[in-house]
């Protein structure tokens, strides 16, 4: 089967199902990303980010019930190896007995409600701490091909595990299309749901994170796979090919009119009666993404906006990632402001980034009272899952 002909693993779950609506921020939109470490009994503070730990798998039934109590819909899960050997190639990324997959068992044993979304990278199971294999000639080279291979065996095995979500934070060239497969082939096309990190910039904002996840890199950095904080160009072709889409629009009684979208599609679902003209080849989406999410959030408003023009018929999720919920918490302990007024302020900024809408008419007057009928009519949002470290705090203040 082709791989765009594969729906339903974005859909497979009533949680997932519930993010393809559009609606003010609520507990089914945040996801609790949570680390989890290799000694089964560790609750290891983790110092840059305040109230976060490293949770063994034996700690997860006392750390997580009181949540899901409240109303904890999901989690995304980081493993945190500290006992095992790493090597080049990540082996201890899917070990059976590694952190990540029996975190999975576990969970899915105590709380069968809980949607488990699991990050597949090998930064932290590699000697280097890169997050693909390196070329054997010393000049640091990824080799894209064996990277995203061996990404797709660990999506596969914690899909075998039983997690609800495989999300690869990698940002290899290809590794969406390659994991598509990968499930497909392995009987989880449809039962697994793909969130890609499509637009992940190298940003200045990981640094609490990879002190939690200890997968800094052994020498250099990951600019050449990560994308550049300024390239709104390079984020959007990673989400799609093209920004634009010539379409041929057919109207009773109106000749034939030809459009020019920048804002793609949001007249396509309304308006009836258009032929597809031209449409450029597909990246993150047409490789099967189920999800499209944009890291860091705060500085990348513009591309939550942009995802959400792109992909306008998929979930949109971005992650307020580990420092900027460090720089909140820090604001707040200084008593610059108070912290729930901006944790709110800020996550609910990703969900307003509403794509702009224009369009580029080759032709007049009705054509552009229906094209702006049908934008009045449109409800329009930006992120609809988000990210956050902030997950236990609303979900008391959205209880109130």
């Amino acid at each position: 089967m082709d791989i765009s002909s594969i729906l339903q693993g974005g859909y497979q779950h009533p949680l997932s199902r519930s993010w393809q609506a559009r609606s003010p921020l609520t507990k089914s939109m945040l996801m609790y990303p949570i680390f989890i470490t290799d000694d089964p009994s560790a609750c290891v503070e983790i110092k840059s980010l305040p109230g976060q730990c490293r949770w063994g798998v034996d700690r997860l039934e006392g750390f997580l019930g009181p949540l899901v109590k409240k109303g904890l819909k999901s989690v995304i899960l980081f493993g945190v190896p500290v006992n095992c050997q790493k090597d080049e190639r990540g082996t201890p990324a899917d070990d059976p007995n590694g952190p990540v997959i029996l975190a999975i068992k576990t969970i899915r044993k105590l709380f069968p409600e809980i949607y488990i979304a699991c990050d597949v990278c090998l930064c932290e199971y590699t000697s280097h701490g890169h997050c693909g294999f390196l070329a054997d000639d010393g000049s640091g080279t990824i080799l894209t091909a064996p990277s995203v291979q061996r990404i797709a065996q660990v999506a596969l095995a914690y899909a075998s595990a039983g997690a609800h979500c495989v999300a690869p934070s990698d940002m290899m060239d290809g590794r969406i299309k390659e994991i598509k497969r990968a499930l497909i082939d392995g009987g989880f096309g449809n039962r697994c749901t793909l969130m890609s990190y499509s637009a992940k910039f190298a940003s200045g904002l990981y640094g609490p994170f990879r002190e939690a996840a200890g997968s800094a890199p052994s020498f250099g950095d990951r600019k050449c796979y990560q994308l550049p904080p300024s390239a709104r160009g390079l984020a959007r072709r990673a989400i799609v090919g093209s920004s634009r889409i010539f379409l041929t629009f057919l109207f009773p009684a109106l000749p034939q009119i030809t459009l020019c979208l920048t804002s793609i599609s949001h007249l396509i679902s309304l308006l009836a009666h258009l032929t597809p003209f031209h449409s450029e080849q597909i990246r993150d989406m047409g490789e099967g993404a189920d999800i499209i999410m944009v890291k860091p959030s705060l500085p990348y408003l513009d591309i939550i906006a942009s995802a959400k023009e792109l992909a306008s018929d998929h979930v949109i999720a971005c992650y307020q990632v580990s420092g900027e919920y460090a720089m909140v918490c820090a604001g707040a302990d200084a008593g610059v402001y108070e912290l729930k007024t901006l944790a709110f302020e800020t996550v609910e900024s990703m969900v307003r980034a509403d794509p702009p809408f224009f369009v580029h008419l080759v032709y007049t007057p009705t054509l552009q009272l229906l094209l702006s009928f049908a934008h009045a009519n449109v409800e329009l949002t930006g992120a609809t899952l988000i990210l956050t470290y902030f997950t236990p705090q609303f979900l008391d203040w959205l209880e109130a």
